[in-house]
């Protein structure tokens, strides 16, 4: 989709009403969904975290960023994500966090990002976090400057692609959940996008695509 012309509809994106547990359970794996529309995670006082969904213009066609993770110790790592991390105690609120992360992740600074909207948290079981999602935009063409302890590349998504359902298929995996299921996941650049981040991103796809 034309940058230019994708502009048109941010003001009616941030009126949009969100779609929440609707959208997310399009993407999440069966075994999850009941969960979804639940708010136990409450009590097992989960980690707050925010994450960046960034849309820019490349050759003034709309993407969205997302990581490929390094390889290193912890859960999350060598998935698929947007930028995004744990909330660190200088941190003001979820929007710098988010805003921060990306700085740090893929070398965009916070000036240049406008915050549109925060989108609907998502709690996250395996590693007891309780992400936010922001979306975000920048005007003009990005240099992205990969950190080398954080992320392997930076992948950039067509939005065009992301609202064609063919862009969508099932794998079998194992998760957290259970062995050889079948997860509904994104294909994007021989990556697939599965779990939290995909979720998010069906949340951003359905609520783009009410506005057009």
């Amino acid at each position: 989709m034309d940058f230019s012309e994708f502009l048109k509809y941010i003001p009616k994106i941030e009126k949009e009403k969100l779609l929440s547990v609707e959208a997310h359970m399009k993407m999440a794996p069966l075994e999850r969904v009941s969960s979804l529309s639940t708010k136990d995670y409450l009590d097992k006082d989960p980690k707050k975290a925010a994450v960046m969904m960034l849309l820019y213009p490349k050759n003034n066609e709309t993407h969205l960023a997302l990581i490929v993770r390094n390889s290193y110790p912890g859960i999350h790592a060598s998935q698929i994500a947007f930028p995004g991390g744990k909330v660190e105690p200088a941190d003001i609120d979820l929007q710098f966090t988010a805003l921060r992360e990306t700085h740090e992740e893929i070398g965009v600074a916070p000036e240049a990002v406008q915050i549109i909207k925060p989108f609907s948290e998502l709690y996250i079981p395996p590693s007891n976090f309780l992400v936010s999602p922001f979306l975000g935009i920048v005007d003009d063409d990005v240099t992205f400057v990969p950190s080398p302890y954080e992320v392997k590349r930076v992948l950039e998504l067509p939005l065009r692609e992301l609202l064609d359902d063919r862009i969508i298929t099932k794998v079998v995996m194992s998760t957290s959940y259970a062995d050889n299921i079948s997860v509904p996941v994104f294909n994007v650049d021989k990556y697939v996008v599965w779990g939290a981040t995909a979720m998010m991103m069906s949340e951003l796809k359905e609520t783009i695509r009410k506005v057009l």
